[in-house]
């Protein structure tokens, strides 16, 4: 409990050495937007000139530049919704797909019109905006909870699973993992504060490949557990080893799979708060007192997850944990490849009647949801090997 708690606390520590922001040199929101209406409009020039790359590689000014750089995106997610920053996003990508394939200049003009519209919506609700302690507060808290819900779920599940089959002391390196981690967030936050600076495509990719990685380890993760969630596989397993250890090999995956949660979320999280903290004119204190609570909230949370864990019988906790584990790494298929995308990494075709679900990773493209899809088969599949194993089990003992 002490350790985890001094694990978290250091967030505020971290985000005190980031607190200026490229906002701070424009007055309102609508400024900004004047600047990326001219930007969409030589953007358009180009365009109809018939030079396409030029075009493309204009609409990623006003992207990296402006929406991405100057803390417009990070706005709206902390004052708005992480879902009306996605479409935004997704529009950017849009046109410049539109762009690709040649579309007439009418049609790409209104995809640059509606761009704007959305843009300048934002703005003016971000403007019009009485700044108020209530308002300041509540978006602080809400970065903190939502950022760190993700982390502190995975990383009390690992804790919760080495107490529950034993291995207690093995508990230290999962902290260590994660305090690690908020110290290679705050080396991260500044590489992708220089990055955006030179090409804001690079801050995404790195971004994109983090969540990815995370994938990798959440599913293999998820997947060693459930295979120990029947009594006599984990029996079993049990009696091959000195009784209640696991190898070094577990154990780092354990340990690797923490440090990726922390690390993934904390550098996101100084940058909401970097953008936060320059937007706020006055209430500065409620910032930090929507900081404070949060991470109590957080503490509080993994309290939960160790109590009712430790309450739980075996194989539902083991079985639960894999499946929570399973829908994170979902999760982040999605929002990896959408960082990857953005990066122009990765293509964009677009679905309509399906919108955003930015906190489960759900975006409107093919190249977004196949993947996700792929990985539901995959975990199914895997899950009902191993039903089909315990099943065994139970008939040769």
């Amino acid at each position: 409990m002490k350790k985890v708690f001094a694990v978290i606390i250091l967030i505020p520590l971290l985000i005190g050495a980031f607190t200026t922001n490229a906002s701070a040199a424009y007055n309102s929101w609508n400024e900004v937007v004047d600047e990326m209406e001219e930007v969409c409009n030589e953007a358009y020039g180009i365009y109809v000139s018939g030079d396409v790359s030029a075009a493309k590689a204009q609409v990623d000014v006003a992207y990296f530049s402006y929406y991405e750089k100057i803390g417009f995106e990070r706005t709206v997610m902390a004052y708005i919704s992480g879902d009306r920053a996605a479409q935004v996003e997704y529009q950017f990508s849009f046109i410049k797909k539109a762009m690709t394939e040649g579309q007439s200049n009418s049609e790409i003009k209104a995809s640059l019109d509606k761009l704007v519209q959305f843009l300048r919506e934002d703005a003016n609700q971000l403007d019009g905006k009485e700044e108020s302690a209530a308002a300041v507060f509540t978006a602080s808290l809400l970065i903190i909870v939502r950022e760190g819900f993700e982390a502190i779920i995975i990383v009390g599940a690992i804790i919760a699973y080495l107490i529950k089959s034993g291995n207690a002391q093995k508990t230290g390196a999962v902290y260590w993992g994660s305090l690690i981690a908020l110290g290679a967030s705050v080396l991260m936050a500044v590489i992708l504060n220089r990055l955006s600076a030179i090409s804001g495509a690079n801050q995404e990719i790195i971004e994109g490949v983090t969540m990815l990685i995370a994938v990798a380890v959440l599913f293999y993760v998820s997947n060693w557990m459930v295979s120990k969630a029947e009594a006599a596989a984990w029996s079993g397993y049990i009696e091959g080893r000195v009784e209640g250890s696991i190898t070094q090999n577990s154990v780092f995956s354990l340990a690797f799979a923490a440090f990726l949660a922390v690390f993934r979320e904390g550098a996101e999280v100084i940058l909401f708060y970097q953008a936060l903290l320059a937007d706020t004119q006055t209430y500065f204190n409620m910032i930090w007192l929507g900081l404070g609570i949060g991470v109590v909230a957080l503490v509080v949370i993994y309290v939960l997850i160790r109590v009712l864990s430790i309450r739980l019988p075996l194989k539902p906790f083991f079985l639960g944990t894999s499946i929570l584990l399973a829908i994170m790494a979902i999760s982040f298929v999605g929002s990896g490849v959408k960082e990857l995308q953005e990066g122009n990494v990765i293509g964009v075709t677009p679905l309509s009647g399906i919108s955003s679900v930015d906190i489960l990773g759900i975006y409107p493209t093919l190249e977004t949801l196949i993947p996700q899809a792929l990985l539901i088969l995959v975990t199914i599949v895997t899950f009902a090997l191993q039903i089909k194993n315990w099943k065994k089990a139970r008939e040769g003992a």
